[in-house]
């Protein structure tokens, strides 16, 4: 019985840690979402650079995490409750990076649209998109750390404003190109630049999921509200 206590509080403590370095990769993250439209906005090469060189911090502390959490299943075997809560954890760092990956690849568009002829209401309009998620994915990791079921819930529905928002972008961007040709090129890095933000609440809102998953034991029966589709443009790296 002792022995079990032992292994249990051992199990505890490695796990805590495992969950301290999500926190920590979560702030990142927010960061990177926060820099990187600022860097947009601003055309700020520096900030952009500085979102570009952290994104490799954020991919180290995911392949950490990873292997923390193979040890923990490896080493401890967990039971049903405990396996669920690190099975979790493994999908949520995968999400936190791949925000990551679409943070550097907007600031990657930064500096390229300096030079390219601004295209009228999409600055406001990204900012205003970027915003709602970057406050989706700090409430997605609030629900994470508190357990709070209703706030995940809350964000998995504000899914579908992000959706609906990429949508009447979309079809800005298209009507700018069909009226004068020269802005076809801003309006298909301005394209990418929505889509990766639209993408980056897809993740947060799986990350909420993830809270339901680890509070009731299943993922949420109904299907996730999602915006009225529109075609995609082909972009590059998108």
């Amino acid at each position: 019985m002792n022995n079990e206590r032992h292994i249990l509080s051992a199990f505890d403590r490695d796990l805590e840690a495992v969950q301290a370095m999500v926190v920590k990769m979560g702030g990142m993250v927010e960061s990177a979402i926060h820099d990187a439209a600022s860097a947009l906005d601003a055309r700020d090469d520096e900030l952009a650079e500085a979102v570009r060189r952290r994104d490799k911090a954020i991919d180290a502390l995911e392949h950490q995490i990873n292997d923390e959490a193979a040890r923990l299943i490896a080493l401890r075997a967990p039971r049903a409750t405990d396996l669920r809560m690190v099975l979790s954890i493994i999908k949520i760092s995968a999400s936190l990076e791949r925000v990551g990956d679409y943070a550097k690849n907007i600031a990657k568009r930064s500096h390229v649209l300096g030079d390219l002829p601004a295209i009228p209401g999409s600055g406001m309009a990204l900012r205003r998109m970027s915003a709602a998620v970057e406050t989706m994915m700090k409430d997605a990791l609030d629900s994470y750390i508190q357990r709070d079921v209703a706030l995940a819930e809350d964000v998995r529905q504000r899914d579908l404003e992000v959706d609906q928002m990429y949508n009447a972008l979309f079809r800005e961007f298209l009507t700018h190109m069909m009226e004068d040709a020269r802005n076809i090129t801003a309006c298909m890095h301005l394209h990418f630049i929505a889509k990766n933000i639209e993408r980056m609440g897809d993740h947060a809102t799986g990350i909420a999921e993830q809270v339901i998953y680890l509070a009731t034991g299943g993922l949420p029966e109904d299907t996730r509200p999602k915006g009225e589709s529109v075609p995609r443009m082909t972009t590059e790296g998108a």
